[in-house]
């Protein structure tokens, strides 16, 4: 890891808080498989539409590795809320359905600035309340769902859960992969990693100053570490790097759903930072990582 943190330093790479949101969006995409392991054939790569609540469609992508009636999960790509898509995290959803034998539907929910918080939020959830309405229709078992996310995508799959609680949706599990659940940028990690280890502070705060107003951070769909009651929501798998800004908060909100007596894998990386699970050409921990995620759809859905 620290020596690919060297390489990536002496690419000298203009960092993305210095460009404007559609040039980060193609650095990224341009960048985004590079370390990541090749696409995988599955037997199944489909394009599918949805709609948002206000009758804007959304572009979702559907990935499965057999057929029949599969149960599925809903991805939420990563990327701070203004970079990432269907192209970026192609990979990984491959990897994540043909490992563990769910289905996996990838959705394109809206960006900021161009759509500020909560926009995003609500994108997902209506993407998770099409799925269980009109999942059947697409071959899929929508009385087996769950919901996971990376980075903001993690935090939105919370998000999702705790929706899906209030709403009473069962879901089978919340996958959080290096999520975001905090308010403010207060904890250790936040300050020990904030330079140097891929994600750097500043650019975390570029990523909130074009989703969220600052008066409205405090809201429990941005960082879900504010919500009051935590128990009832669906099983996580919570899957962490050592050396992420985001680690602390990531084991504070874990240790909130254990203590609401939800049941909680957390896997812990050690010496990795922040997005390894998409550095599969160079790193092993992230195909280790992918095969912790998938083993925990495994065993949530019986498969």
């Amino acid at each position: 890891m620290a020596g690919l943190l060297e390489r990536i330093e002496r690419a000298r790479r203009e960092p993305l808080h210095a460009l404007a949101p559609e040039d980060a969006r193609r650095a990224y995409v341009a960048a985004a498989e590079v370390l990541d392991l090749p696409r995988a054939p599955l037997h199944r790569v489909q394009e599918l539409n949805l709609q948002a609540r206000d009758g804007s469609p959304l572009a979702a992508r559907l990935y499965a590795d057999a057929d029949g009636p599969l149960p599925v999960m809903l991805y939420l790509h990563g990327g701070g809320f203004v970079i990432g898509s269907l192209e970026t995290h192609d990979s990984l959803c491959r990897q994540l359905a043909g490992r563990s034998g769910a289905a996996v539907l990838a959705l394109d929910y809206r960006l900021a600035p161009e759509h500020r918080f909560p926009v995003a939020v609500h994108d997902a959830w209506d993407a998770l309340c099409w799925l269980q309405q009109h999942g059947a229709s697409w071959g899929l078992d929508v009385s087996r769902l769950a919901v996971g996310g990376d980075s903001a995508g993690g935090t939105l799959a919370a998000v999702c859960a705790l929706q899906a609680r209030d709403a009473g949706l069962p879901l089978a599990l919340q996958l959080l992969i290096t999520p975001g659940t905090s308010a403010h940028g207060d904890t250790g990690s936040r300050r020990l990693f904030a330079n140097g280890f891929l994600l750097d502070a500043a650019t975390i705060e570029w990523f909130f100053e074009q989703y969220i107003e600052h008066n409205h951070r405090g809201d429990w769909r941005f960082a879900p570490l504010t919500r009051d009651e935590l128990e009832g929501v669906a099983p996580a798998c919570v899957i962490l790097a050592e050396c992420d800004p985001l680690v602390d908060e990531g084991l504070a909100y874990a240790d909130r759903l254990r203590a609401a007596g939800v049941s909680v894998t957390l896997e812990l990386y050690r010496g990795l930072t922040h997005d390894f699970i998409k550095m599969g050409r160079v790193l092993d921990e992230a195909g280790q990582a992918l095969q912790a995620a998938a083993d925990a759809l495994k065993d949530a859905f019986r498969l």
